[in-house]
């Protein structure tokens, strides 16, 4: 009966694991950026593998025991009763032995294994950070200095566990210190009761038998109540999960409507991350931008542009103020449908284990090998893929660890493209290539995407001197808006980056567009 017990238990309790990961996993993919960063990426790993576990290992010991154990118990109690009610008056005193170590100990151990579980996040972040960050760390020289780092994170998980430890481990001592006060009490009562007549000798061993079965299920309990203790801040941190409401709701609707054009207006929006006012990082920040319209935007480190851009397909909701696309408030839109309409090339490249080709296809599934093609030459990418031993078959490593920094950039920008889409965000997407391709990159999204809307943010004056309008973004406010000239004749700022570039030699103010003409020439042969 055992091992059929044991068998399905650990059968039950796998399932129950998996059902629990593909909730969470689930209910992450709903986040906004804002529920993301609540939690932070090495908190929700640590919350989908180590807390599911502790969640699984508790359900196991539960299914194990919960039909065995109280049966066992109230049999017994049964049968002692039927026996002689008065010595059995002995497991009654027993229980508040029993019961109020119990809860003394689950109240002090609880917050300690908080502690831990917290502690483990920090050990996550740590070692997540020296992995994405391995090159930095070698070329710095500072293997030293993150050992320090990991031992220090890894002994406040040892510490933390050990103090959780040393309150729980006082469970089976006590235990068996109040089994051994109920032998004893048994056998002096029982020894009396066998001098005075009143009870045989099989009787009291009957009932010393029945007394052994009782506190056997009792430290099954007590093994269970163990394990719960243990798991108790897990299933806390997993229901904290489950429980947490996405910031960006999709809206009830009959249909879900795509954006008529790529049109979009700002009206005086107001942004800040954690939701108060005193520190917003966007302020009234009002604009219109035509469908088919090429924007550049230009601004300091930190000047929120970025979060200006996550504002359009609904990565972030905004603080006061309404964002427009296509004539409609962004949060009218299905967010599916306005996602699909809207492509972002960010920051920081995302490129996913697999050959390129499937990398490519994350902008179009249904992408024919032509349009791929297509999509990579525009992007400059076509070359470098094709200088592959297998091209577009080519494996790339998680994150694309064996590409360089400028073709992770291109790839992603032909993914973009391959999307289609009514607006096309480049987010510092060519800082890692030369200015020639730089131009060239800008030239071919030009001529295949006359009827989107682009949006260029840069560092680099030359990537959005020809848009049609520039944004200088200042401290989350909107400097100055207009063409390269007007600009250099109405807006200091923009002077004096544009200035301090041509002193730096990164600005060259006919060698972008020969580049370009030269890659026009080139393609029309």
């Amino acid at each position: 009966f055992g091992v059929v017990a044991g068998r399905f238990a650990a059968v039950a309790a796998l399932g129950f694991a998996r059902n629990l990961r593909r909730r969470l996993f689930s209910k992450v993919q709903d986040f906004s950026f804002a529920n993301v960063d609540k939690f932070s990426t090495a908190s929700l790993v640590t919350r989908l593998t180590s807390d599911v576990t502790n969640a699984q290992n508790t359900f196991q010991m539960i299914v194990r025991m919960c039909v065995r154990s109280p049966f066992m118990f109230i049999s017994a109690i049964i049968m002692a009763f039927y026996m002689n009610a008065r010595l059995s008056l002995v497991f009654v005193a027993c229980i508040p032995l029993i019961a109020i170590p119990m809860v003394l100990i689950m109240r002090k151990a609880h917050p300690r294994f908080q502690v831990m579980m917290k502690n483990y996040d920090n050990l996550n972040a740590k070692v997540q950070e020296n992995l994405i960050g391995i090159r930095a760390v070698k070329a710095f020289v500072r293997e030293d200095n993150e050992r320090s780092k990991f031992d220090s994170a890894a002994d406040a998980v040892r510490n933390a566990q050990v103090r959780a430890e040393k309150v729980v481990i006082l469970n089976m001592p006590l235990m068996m210190l109040v089994m051994y006060i109920a032998l004893i009490a048994l056998l002096w009562f029982g020894g009396n009761l066998i001098i005075s007549e009143k009870m045989l000798t099989g009787e009291l061993i009957s009932f010393i038998t029945y007394m052994i079965q009782i506190l056997s299920s009792l430290m099954m309990f007590s093994m269970i109540f163990i394990m719960i203790v243990i798991s108790k801040a897990s299933i806390g941190r997993i229901i904290e999960v489950l429980d947490e409401e996405p910031d960006v709701k999709n809206p009830v609707a009959d249909e879900a409507l795509a954006p008529k054009d790529g049109s979009i207006e700002f009206k005086n929006v107001s942004f800040s991350y954690d939701k108060t006012e005193k520190n917003a990082v966007l302020h009234d920040v009002s604009f219109s931008i035509k469908s088919g319209e090429t924007i550049g935007i230009i601004g300091g480190t930190g000047s929120s542009k970025s979060t200006l851009v996550q504002l359009i397909p609904r990565l972030y909701d905004t603080l006061s103020g309404s964002v427009l696309v296509g004539g409609r408030d962004v949060k009218a839109y299905d967010l599916e449908a306005l996602r699909e309409s809207v492509a972002m090339v960010l920051q920081k490249n995302v490129l996913f284990s697999g050959t390129i080709k499937d990398n490519l296809r994350w902008g179009n599934p249904e992408a024919t090998d032509a349009q791929i093609e297509a999509a990579c030459k525009t992007a400059c990418a076509h070359d470098f893929i094709m200088s592959f031993p297998k091209g577009y078959e080519t494996e790339l490593g998680q994150g694309g660890v064996n590409l360089s920094g400028g073709q992770k950039q291109r790839l992603c920008i032909a993914r973009a493209l391959l999307k289609e889409p009514k607006i096309l965000i480049l987010d510092d997407s060519t800082s890692a290539v030369d200015t020639a391709t730089d131009a060239m990159i800008r030239s071919g999204m030009k001529n295949t995407l006359p009827e989107t809307t682009k949006i260029i943010i840069a560092q680099r004056i030359a990537s959005v001197k020809e848009a049609d309008r520039i944004f200088v973004i200042d401290e989350g406010a909107i400097s100055g808006i207009g063409t390269h000239d007007g600009l250099m004749q109405t807006n200091a700022i923009y002077r004096e980056v544009f200035e301090s570039q041509q002193k730096g030699s990164d600005f060259d103010g006919g060698g972008d567009s020969a580049a370009a003409e030269a890659h026009a020439k080139k393609e029309a042969l």
